[in-house]
């Protein structure tokens, strides 16, 4: 995967965790996020690994986002950030594992977004979220296609060109957070977390996270009617799987099912 300094992986079954590390704030170049969407590829296309998790290293910031000082040495806003996107995950083709997101501090502009790009999200009691963006003369990109699909629009909107910041406690509140702990069981929460997510069959995840994908924009009956279609790929596959037999054969055993992603 990788040991550059910035960034650090550690493999521990079918959980990937990736940690980023570029003192004093996690901030990222392109360089860096280059780096992240090689590592979150190299998930991607590993069939051993079933779920990612992402934090940042130290107690203070998750990640500051977008690394100014690059930018005052001449980085410019749409650089390229690798195959992945900014963070290196967002926006990476054929993705269909989920990401977990230890949020360990401050998740600023870009960290934000990583954060919002994740299929799940448990922060630290101290953490908080906000987007200085529109301050700055520029806007959040992903964070004003994602944040609105999310919370309340007076307040995604207050969120986005207003300032507002989201202490821990108020982002679990409106849905952007699955759960809050101490910062001491911020690690042993996400990776227990994680651990459920790899003990479910591998082809079912994938075709959860297909089908909310293809169908989000979707009313019900439309959303039925596509899933019923034939055409959703992941799902075909789900129900033809040999998983699709050893589950409920499992249960009869009274046994763990052996799952083969076939």
């Amino acid at each position: 995967m990788s040991d550059g300094a910035a960034v650090r992986t550690t493999v521990n079954g079918g959980v990937l965790e990736v940690v980023l590390d570029r003192p004093k704030a996690n901030a990222i170049d392109a360089s860096t996020s280059q780096e992240l969407g090689r590592v979150f590829a190299g998930f991607r296309d590993d069939p051993s690994l079933r779920v990612a998790v992402f934090t940042g290293a130290g107690d203070r910031f998750f990640s500051a986002g977008w690394d100014l000082g690059a930018a005052a040495d001449g980085e410019e806003f749409e650089a390229d950030y690798g195959e992945g996107g900014f963070g290196g995950f967002g926006e990476l083709p054929r993705r269909n594992k989920p990401v977990v997101c230890a949020v360990n501090g401050l998740a600023v502009g870009g960290g934000f977004e990583i954060a919002l790009a994740a299929e799940f999200v448990v922060a630290a009691e101290h953490a908080e979220f906000f987007l200085p963006e529109a301050g700055l003369g520029i806007i959040p990109d992903a964070g004003a296609i994602r944040l609105p699909r999310i919370l309340p629009p007076a307040v995604a909107t207050e969120v986005l060109i207003g300032g507002r910041r989201l202490d821990a406690q108020e982002a679990e509140r409106w849905g952007l957070v699955n759960r809050v702990v101490p910062a001491t069981d911020l690690r042993a929460a996400a990776l227990e977390l994680a651990g459920r997510i790899s003990a479910s069959a591998p082809l079912a995840v994938e075709a959860v996270l297909a089908i909310d994908r293809a169908t989000r924009h979707l009313s019900p009956e439309e959303a039925f009617a596509y899933l019923r279609s034939g055409d959703l790929e992941a799902y075909e596959r789900m129900l033809a799987s040999k998983d699709a037999q050893e589950g409920p054969q499992a249960f009869v055993e009274k046994r763990d099912p052996h799952w083969q992603g076939s």
